[in-house]
């Protein structure tokens, strides 16, 4: 039993991922050093902390990529 539920949160976690790596290639970023994402990752993350204009912002643009989808 423990060894399907190590199973199932191994599967979970692979898929978590692959989405996230979804989102890279959404942003058009593929072909870009993996020390530049994380860079572009921590600078955004530094600048919204405590900045909810920053935040919501960022939200936007966002969910106007994910709106395009349907297009």
């Amino acid at each position: 039993m423990a060894k399907t539920m190590t199973s199932d949160a191994r599967k979970k976690d692979a898929r978590e991922k692959i989405e996230l790596g979804g989102l890279i290639v959404k942003a058009g970023l593929r072909y870009e050093k993996r020390a530049l994402l994380l860079g572009l990752l921590i600078d955004a993350t530094t600048r919204m902390r405590g900045n909810e204009k920053e935040r919501e912002r960022l939200l936007a643009i966002g969910s106007e990529a994910f709106g395009h989808d349907a297009e």
